[in-house]
């Protein structure tokens, strides 16, 4: 749960432009979204974002593209990379 001001991506059209846009640039396998994402819900990590469209999209695209199967870490190298830094940051998501 975020503690400041979100907006829902079905409340803004910058917002819904934004994931929408940023979402293309994943690879195939990473661009099912998390259901709380996908509702455009206050709690997800991406609607903390939101209230600067610009920087939510600059920010999610370059995870995006640093996921680009053209580099040479695979899905399971991310994820391991992603857990790793989740452990130590003691972050939940």
């Amino acid at each position: 749960m975020t503690w400041i001001k979100t907006i829902r991506m079905d409340e803004d059209e910058r917002v819904k432009k934004a994931i929408e846009d940023e979402r293309k640039l994943y690879p195939v396998e990473y661009r099912t979204p998390a259901p709380a994402v996908d509702r455009g819900e206050a709690e997800s990590i991406t609607a903390s974002h939101s209230l600067i469209p610009d920087a939510l999209y600059h920010s999610f695209s370059a995870f995006g593209t640093m996921l680009s199967p053209d580099l040479p870490l695979k899905r399971h190298q991310h994820e391991m990379i992603a857990t790793v830094v989740s452990v130590t940051n003691r972050c939940h998501y």
